[in-house]
């Protein structure tokens, strides 16, 4: 494979490593016009940035020549904001530069400084390090920047939103006044704009963000459940796709901790991620994701840059990012550099108006799914069964002999059992859910067990966007009964009344006495017979005066099923 513009020796590098064309952003820095120029980039996560800067470095260090002089003080420094991204950057430079000789070298907080300083004073071509620790080690003089000829910038803007202005200056102002400097930025807000104008010589300005390109190779869905379901949708949501490696986001540590505890417990081969763990623990994490040994990776905003898992297909929201650039920065861990990824966020009903926000404000359009059911799960699993390479890939002389043999001593519907017995038992079992309405189904016939019916009453109403589709899953999840249970739920401004059957009615009011609340902040209580027969009458009205369909008598029961199936019940006239 011939790579025009890029040293033979790299080329090289680059074809043992599987690439066969090089991504727009590392075609783009190395044009003609951008030889020897200080650069500002702006470009997608995942579109192989680390490996574009290493080829624009390499004229600099290379001199025209297949190898690189023995240095002894560093020709290139590389800055990342998260000792992970810092790590991945020395491993990609490692073997891009393993044919000229380089000495490829990190600097992180987290990691031994004295054992650094060792091997920074045995010599290395490559710096790749965080802001705080590059910064001790000029100070205390164990990094030379006399010699450096680039100085790379690595998600520049991230650096400044983690508070490392001071930081970046000081590095760059250590730095020879005629280094050439490469500033790689996902936006360029005004901050990066002046910190390039500073400290940047006429800069060529490449962009490689089109509208929506961010999140184009992503499909994004999302899951709305109750909150008390949100861990069993993550946990069916991972047996649906049983995505070759997944990543899942929380918003807290003990999140992190409590979520991989229980998938570990259901047999799911998990490891975790977050701020609390040493820097050797983070890497042998991320390593067993990378070799196959762990497939679920639970982490914090930690994992949300720089981290690179090259078959991750799978992300998912278990809490919701803080913002859209939150949710492109996890969501871009998998859809990278061409292949395409799946994206999914699970979101209690509290927070669907949150989980929209964020939506448009990344300008993403995200379908809705159903939390996968048990149903579901196993016809998906029957379906990979069926569809598994094993039946397909050719058997060698030793696995035909013993086929004839297990032939011989079973049926084949006693071996195809067995098959199918091995499969499953290696796979965690999926959580039942209680149903969220979403699903459709076909309208059951009316029912008469509702004959003196016990009414209770919520403290969320129009006002607070309830409606019987996210209502009633948190009723049955609250008071311990199944939807069959659960008649007419009559919606008002400002709080909501439902209907139980008479054989569960105490059942369900002892239930939610111990409380008093469903899903953590809704209050309920029981309602009097003669103010529910009132709130009847009252809603009749409310509803004429706002020109919605009631959801009483003509409207209850058989309304709230035909809307949970997703239909529009007509009233008759009377």
């Amino acid at each position: 494979m011939v790579f025009e513009g890029i040293a033979p020796v790299l080329a090289g590098a680059l074809t043992k490593h599987g690439y066969t064309e090089l991504t727009p952003v590392q075609t783009a820095v190395l044009k003609q016009e951008t030889a020897g120029a200080d650069l500002l980039v702006s470009a997608q996560t995942g579109s192989g940035k680390t490996v574009a800067f290493g080829l624009a470095m390499a004229p600099d260090l290379l001199a025209g020549g297949e190898r690189v002089p023995r240095a002894a003080e560093p020709l290139a420094v590389v800055v990342a904001p998260t000792r992970e991204l810092a790590l991945q950057v020395r491993r990609e430079l490692e073997w891009l530069y393993e044919p000229t000789g380089a000495k490829t070298v990190s600097c992180v907080g987290g990691m031994d400084m004295r054992q650094e300083r060792r091997t920074l004073a045995d010599g290395a071509h490559i710096v790749a390090g965080t802001p705080g620790r590059l910064c001790d080690h000029i100070r205390r003089g164990s990094l030379d920047m006399s010699s450096v000829r680039t100085l790379v910038l690595d998600e520049a803007d991230e650096m400044l939103d983690l508070g490392f202005r001071e930081d970046l200056e000081f590095i760059l102002g250590a730095a020879p006044a005629e280094r050439r400097t490469l500033m790689f930025s996902a936006t360029v807000p005004k901050p990066i704009a002046a910190l390039a104008k500073r400290f940047q010589r006429d800069a060529i300005r490449i962009s490689m963000i089109q509208k929506n390109e961010q999140h184009a190779d992503i499909e994004y869905r999302t899951i709305t459940v109750g909150a008390a379901e949100r861990e069993n949708a993550v946990i069916n949501t991972l047996r649906y796709f049983e995505a070759s490696s997944a990543l899942v986001f929380c918003s807290t540590r003990e999140g992190v901790n409590r979520l991989s505890s229980r998938l570990g417990d259901r047999g799911f081969s998990v490891v975790a991620l977050s701020g609390e763990l040493s820097q050797n623990e983070r890497t042998r994490a991320l390593q067993s994701m990378r070799d196959g040994r762990a497939r679920v990776c639970v982490a914090t905003d930690v994992a949300s840059r720089g981290i690179d898992l090259p078959k991750l297909d799978l992300v998912i929201h278990a809490d919701l990012p803080k913002n859209n650039e939150a949710l492109l920065h996890r969501s871009g861990r998998t859809g990278r550099a061409g292949r395409n990824g799946l994206s999914i966020l699970i979101t209690p009903y509290s927070k669907r108006s949150s989980m929209e926000r964020v939506l448009r404000a990344a300008g993403i359009d995200a379908s809705r799914m159903p939390p996968p059911t048990v149903a579901a799960i196993l016809k998906r699993d029957r379906e990979r069964l069926l569809d598994d390479p094993v039946f397909t890939a050719e058997p060698n002389d030793e696995e035909l002999d013993f086929a004839r043999e297990l032939l011989a001593a079973r049926s084949p519907e006693q071996i195809a059992v067995a098959f199918v017995r091995q499969n499953h038992v290696k796979l965690p079992t999926p959580e039942e859910f209680v149903d969220t309405g979403m699903a459709a189904e076909k309208l059951e016939p009316p029912r008469n067990d509702f004959d003196g019916g016990v009414w209770f009453k919520l403290s969320v109403g129009r006002k607070q966007k309830a409606e019987p589709r996210w209502l009633l899953p948190l009723i049955c999840r609250a008071g311990g009964i199944t939807r069959r249970d659960v008649g007419s739920i009559r919606i008002f401004e400002t709080e909501s009344h439902f209907e139980i059957t008479p054989r569960c009615a105490e059942t369900f009011a002892s239930a939610i006495a111990r409380s008093g609340t469903i899903d953590g902040s809704i209050r309920v209580t029981r309602a009097e017979a003669n103010r529910a027969d009132a709130a009847h009458g009252a809603n009749e009205r409310e509803h004429k005066r706002v020109g919605a369909k009631p959801h009483g008598k003509a409207g209850g029961r058989d309304y709230m099923r035909a809307k949970l199936a997703g239909g529009r019940r007509k009233r008759e006239k009377t």
